[in-house]
């Protein structure tokens, strides 16, 4: 029996392998997604699926008989693929662009500047990437050099996989048959009046709650979470509470969170509050924040174990690429002991080429 399997399994040929291979990666991707969409591995599985689709794609055109197809194919990859490398090579163009609208229309804090760091260090690296400068160098001096685009390809391939989850997250499937609804909170204009970003988080859960109702279910309740902070007159969850109100939410459908600082109280405070008037752990709930926000909030919803999955509201575009280098920041920190005990391991890998080529035991030059 075994021996007929083998030989068919033969006659297939790499194609046959390949198909079989692209469909285990999507059932794998899809099982584990739907099952747990707050998985940094969800990434991992969706790019090894994409990737043999595009294996899979080669494969079945070149098998083709139609030479048009085939060149028309392999022009359509080198395109793509040279189009990757100088949108690497010259992201920092676009970075000091979103800087520059950023600090036009924003706040001069530290976290509004992300844009602008990360240009000037795309840009460095670019510059190395382009001149080479390891071929002026000593050998041992080169070695050393080179762990700092090791690391930054470690990083990119890290932020790579947290777009790819945080992108899925946008579309993972929503179930109106919620209990509470927690929208998190954010600062406050003139110390007690809603900004634009939190009106939009309060106004998708509004939206989020007539649609379940229109389903034919029972409005959920609404938990505000956020406290007040030293700049601000009222708490946050207190503000957010009054707007609801004038968008006609009964104040009987509303409850207040008003003691936390950051986005993991907000989990934590709100849960609470859940099951103290749920009375169990049974209840069914749903998180609201900006679109770029809500994954590294799901993260933290896990990490206290609240069994909740957010939707995002819309964000303007200008405001994004700083937002999402930020969030990248929070969950690369949330993970950091692994992070670093990687990049160390790089940074003693090529010490250690440093120290064979300063002996002249290696030639070491590749930037």
């Amino acid at each position: 029996m075994w021996n007929e399997i083998i030989a068919f399994l033969g006659r297939r040929g790499e194609f046959f392998y390949v198909s079989v291979f692209m469909l285990l990666m999507f059932f794998i991707f899809l099982t584990s997604w739907l099952i747990e969409p707050r998985r940094l591995i969800n990434g991992v599985f969706f790019t090894i699926f994409w990737v043999s689709v595009v294996i899979w794609s080669t494969i079945m055109v070149h098998k083709s008989t139609s030479h048009g197809l085939q060149r028309a194919y392999d022009l359509l990859i080198m395109v793509v693929f040279f189009a990757t490398i100088v949108l690497l090579t010259f992201a920092w163009l676009f970075l000091f662009w979103n800087a520059y609208f950023v600090w036009k229309y924003e706040s001069h804090t530290l976290p509004n500047l992300l844009t602008l760091i990360s240009g000037v260090l795309a840009l460095i690296l670019s510059l190395m990437f382009l001149l080479g400068p390891g071929k002026y160098l000593p050998h041992w001096l080169s070695a050393l050099l080179a762990s700092i685009p090791a690391i930054a390809i470690y990083l990119g391939l890290v932020l790579y996989n947290f777009l790819v989850n945080l992108i899925l997250y946008q579309i993972y499937p929503r179930r109106y048959k919620q209990d509470y609804l927690i929208v998190l909170g954010a600062g406050l204009i003139n110390g007690d009046q809603v900004s634009k970003l939190l009106a939009a988080r309060i106004n998708r859960a509004i939206q989020y709650s007539n649609r379940q109702y229109q389903k034919g279910r029972q409005r959920p309740i609404i938990i505000m979470s956020g406290s007040q902070g030293p700049d601000e007159k009222i708490p946050e969850a207190v503000a957010m509470a009054k707007f609801a109100q004038h968008r006609g939410v009964s104040p009987a459908r509303i409850l207040i969170e008003d003691k936390s600082k950051n986005t993991y109280e907000n989990m934590l405070f709100s849960k609470q509050i859940a099951l103290k008037d749920c009375g169990n752990t049974k209840f069914r709930s749903t998180f609201f924040s900006n679109n770029y926000h809500i994954f590294r909030a799901a993260l933290l919803a896990k990490e206290v174990g609240l069994k909740a999955n957010g939707v995002g509201a819309f964000t303007r575009f200008y405001y994004l690429p700083n937002a999402v280098i930020r969030e990248f920041a929070g969950v690369f920190v949330m993970h950091k002991r692994r992070h670093f005990v990687i990049m160390g391991l790089l940074v003693l890998f090529f010490i250690l080429q440093a120290i064979l080529a300063a002996f002249g035991w290696v030639r070491f030059n590749v930037i």
